[in-house]
């Protein structure tokens, strides 16, 4: 009788710490990530930020031992697929990857979103504003196109991706040399590059990985480099800030910065799990060599961590909205939302 009470004593005080320990699991933090993530990217599919997001994403599984399912969700200037991202459930399992546009949606009026509705994962990449014409063009320098624009005011055509895109800032550095160009808006960037070839427009302003095939083949000829250093796969062509001296104060600044983002608030065990994903991923040899092959910037070395990120993010949403703004491009004030004039 004494053996049947000890063993019925020792099952039911097993059994309680078992079901004790469910207890305590089951109120900690669940392991992330359990099933799929969907990466939303706010732009139409083939520009700069999907190729960018996808291959990031390609890196990021390996990582976090899901498979990330990239959905293309463009419209009005990124902020429809941004607004998804943010209806969706604060739990990790919907990312955003995104270019610039977040940082002027305020200003140009376009939604109320800005980068504080959200908690960075990683400033990933620019890709770098080159300057092109038709393979046929006349202009066989940066310069003659300069000099050209300066003798032919308001005439020589340049396609862009509509008011408040980086295109648009490209001109606004533009206008603030002395230049005018005729702008002829179109709906996105491989757009704005059909336009030169078919020579609807003279040139335009593109990421520097949407053109890569078309100066292979020759069909484009590359002019110059908006940044102040040359791109490595081209170290002879020059850069804008050599052919107008003053416009060093605008080119240093990232025109396309892209960036990993979830909705600010996410809980911190999973930021910190997309976080250390995402620096393995950067590691990975074929991420580097996409990198490499597309001469993107690797702004996730210049911004590691989550500070750096966010005063980076405040830098950008000032020079570019006061430069909209002081153009007569923006809607509103930047004042209205906070943002302060920085010197530059």
């Amino acid at each position: 009788m004494k053996s049947r009470l000890f063993v019925f004593v020792a099952v039911l005080t097993v059994g309680l710490g078992l079901f004790g320990a469910g207890n305590v699991e089951s109120q900690s933090p669940a392991a992330y990530p359990q099933k799929p993530i969907t990466m939303i990217v706010p732009y139409g599919a083939g520009g700069t930020t999907d190729i960018s997001g996808r291959q990031l994403a390609v890196q990021l599984e390996k990582h976090l031992g899901q498979s990330i399912t990239v959905i293309n969700q463009g419209g009005a200037s990124g902020s429809i697929g941004a607004k998804t991202v943010l209806d969706a459930k604060s739990d990790g399992y919907t990312v955003l990857f995104t270019a610039e546009s977040l940082g002027t949606q305020r200003v140009m009026g376009l939604s109320q979103m800005s980068y504080d509705d959200f908690t960075p994962i990683m400033v990933a990449v620019n890709d770098p504003k080159v300057i092109v014409v038709g393979k046929d063009s006349p202009y066989q320098t940066l310069q003659d196109l300069v000099d050209d624009i300066k003798a032919r005011p308001g005439k020589v055509k340049m396609s862009y991706t509509g008011p408040g895109g980086s295109g648009h800032v490209q001109a606004l550095i533009y206008n603030k040399m002395g230049l005018d160009m005729a702008l002829t808006a179109y709906p996105g960037g491989a757009d704005c590059i059909l336009a030169v070839l078919g020579k609807q427009v003279d040139f335009t302003n593109s990421n520097y990985s949407t053109v890569t095939g078309y100066l292979a083949s020759g069909d484009l000829k590359l002019l110059g480099i908006s940044a102040l250093q040359p791109l490595s796969a081209y170290p002879d062509v020059p850069t804008l800030g050599e052919i107008l001296p003053g416009s060093e104060k605008y080119l240093g600044n990232p025109f396309t910065p892209l960036s990993l983002l979830v909705k600010a608030d996410v809980p911190q065990n999973v930021v910190d799990t997309l976080r250390t994903a995402a620096k393995q991923a950067v590691e990975e040899q074929q991420w580097k060599d996409f990198v490499a092959q597309n001469s993107l910037d690797k702004l996730y070395e210049a911004y590691p961590d989550e500070q750096s990120m966010r005063t980076f993010f405040r830098d950008w949403e000032s020079l570019v909205s006061w430069l909209l703004y002081d153009s007569g491009a923006a809607k509103f004030s930047p004042e209205k939302f906070g943002i302060k004039k920085l010197s530059y």
